[in-house]
C-alpha cells in the first residue's frame, strides 16, 4: 500500500489493509532462502503529517509458519507487533546508513518522491520476527538421531546406550586415585 505525503490530511489518516502473505514475500530478493510462509496479514495504523515530517504508526497480525528445527513438523508464530516510523523526505540520500545507529535511529527513515511504501516497511518487520531457531513446543524431543522416528509422536527400539565407535577404547578406562 501507498500513501501519497500530500493528501494526508492536516487530522492525520487511518489505514487499514490485508495482502495474502505471498505477495508479500515477493518482496524479498530471488536469491534468498524462504523457509517460511506467511498467512494473511492484517496491517492498519494511522499516519499524521507536521509539515514535511512523516509520523506512523503500524500494527501488523500474521502468522509464520515453518519447520521446527528438531522434529521437522509444522512450527506455528503468531505475530501482534506494533511499530513506530519517523519519516522525512530523502532530499536526494540514497542507500546512506550508519552502521553505529541506535535503536531510536533504527525507527527513523525517508521517502521519496511524496510517497510513502508501507509494503517494505511491513516486511521488515515481518522478516526481523522469524525465528533463527523455530521449535513445534519448548519440550520437543525431536527425531532419533539413529533410525529418524519422531520422538514426540512414539518411542523407537534403538539402543540409547549406542557407543560412538571411536569412543570404545574409553569404554572400561577406571580412573583410580
Amino acid at each position: 500500500m501507498k500513501i501519497k505525503v500530500g493528501n494526508i490530511p492536516e487530522e492525520g489518516l487511518e489505514f487499514r489493509f490485508s495482502r495474502e502473505g505471498e505477495k508479500f514475500l515477493e518482496l524479498l530478493p530471488e536469491n534468498d532462502e524462504r523457509d517460511f510462509s506467511l498467512s494473511t496479514l492484517e496491517v492498519y495504523g494511522s499516519v499524521l503529517k507536521v509539515r514535511e515530517t512523516v509520523s506512523l504508526q503500524l500494527k501488523m497480525e500474521t502468522v509464520i509458519e515453518m519447520e521446527c528445527g528438531r522434529c521437522l513438523e509444522l512450527a506455528v508464530y503468531p505475530v501482534k507487533a506494533e511499530m513506530v516510523y519517523t519519516l522525512v523526505p530523502s532530499g536526494g540520500r540514497v542507500g546512506e546508513e550508519d552502521p553505529s545507529q541506535s535503536d531510536e535511529d533504527l525507527n527513523f527513515g525517508y521517502y521519496s518522491d511524496d510517497v510513502i511504501d508501507l509494503d517494505p516497511l511491513v516486511m521488515e518487520q515481518v522478516v526481523l520476527r522469524v525465528p533463527i531457531k523455530p521449535l513445534c513446543s519448548d519440550l520437543c524431543k525431536g527425531l532419533c538421531p539413529r533410525c529418524g522416528t519422531n520422538l514426540n509422536t512414539g518411542s523407537c527400539e534403538c539402543r540409547s546406550e549406542a557407543l560412538d565407535p571411536r569412543f570404545s577404547a574409553l569404554k572400561n578406562f577406571k580412573v583410580t586415585k
